[in-house]
């Protein structure tokens, strides 16, 4: 499990699980975090797990993530001992967290990837001084364009940026990893929005915490 598929491939189609399971625990992920992932259980050396991934473009429409999560875990529940959800609440106002009670699953604990990075009890210590800032994560430095820039339309008009981020003063980027390429786009992404630029290195926060409770 240690090939990282492109954000392209993982923005739009996902990644599907293995066609043959070869271990007993499936981790159903967004495909925002499958580099993350792919990461953490390569440097473990958990190769008893195996990964599947639901298209990260789920991002922009959050009302699509319980029932997408629901038909992933009915498809390979047979196959697997153990299935583990790798999302956060993620916008689906608890409507995840009650799908995985039902299902009999666990899952990532959190508002957002935004907290789980961070760490959920740093997250909430400072969340409420930091309600003017906006967040990317390594995939949205990657995907800005894909993700920020285009949905929100300011490719054709980039006059609404004002509209869109006049309220907010900070771009944090929350970094997951040493890479003086992505701190220099989200750099650039702090300046197409007219935002001040702040690096946050995070690590895998939450996420790697909680998966060795998994292993």
């Amino acid at each position: 499990m240690d090939q990282i598929p492109s954000d392209d491939s993982l923005t739009r189609n996902g990644l599907p699980a293995p066609e043959t399971p070869k271990s007993r625990l499936l981790l159903i992920a967004c495909g925002a975090i499958a580099r993350e992932v792919l990461a953490i259980t390569s440097a473990n050396g958990w190769d008893h797990m195996d990964l599947t991934c639901l298209p990260a473009i789920l991002h922009n429409t959050p009302d699509k993530i319980t029932d997408a999560v629901r038909a992933a875990v009915e498809k390979h529940r047979a196959d697997y001992a153990r299935i583990f959800v790798l999302y956060a609440d993620c916008g689906t106002g608890g409507q995840l967290q009650t799908a995985c009670n039902d299902m009999g699953v666990d899952m990532l604990q959190g508002p957002h990837c935004y907290s789980f990075f961070e760490g959920n009890e740093r997250f909430a210590r400072h969340s409420d001084s930091e309600f003017t800032s906006f967040y990317l994560t390594d995939f949205l430095v990657r995907q800005f364009d894909a993700f920020v820039w285009e949905p929100l339309g300011l490719d054709r008009h980039p006059d609404l940026r004002d509209m869109y981020f006049g309220h907010y003063t900070t771009l944090v980027y929350q970094a997951q990893t040493d890479d003086p390429a992505l701190n220099a786009k989200a750099e650039q992404a702090a300046k197409r929005l007219g935002l001040q630029y702040q690096r946050r290195f995070t690590g895998y926060g939450d996420l790697e915490s909680e998966l060795k409770t998994q292993a």
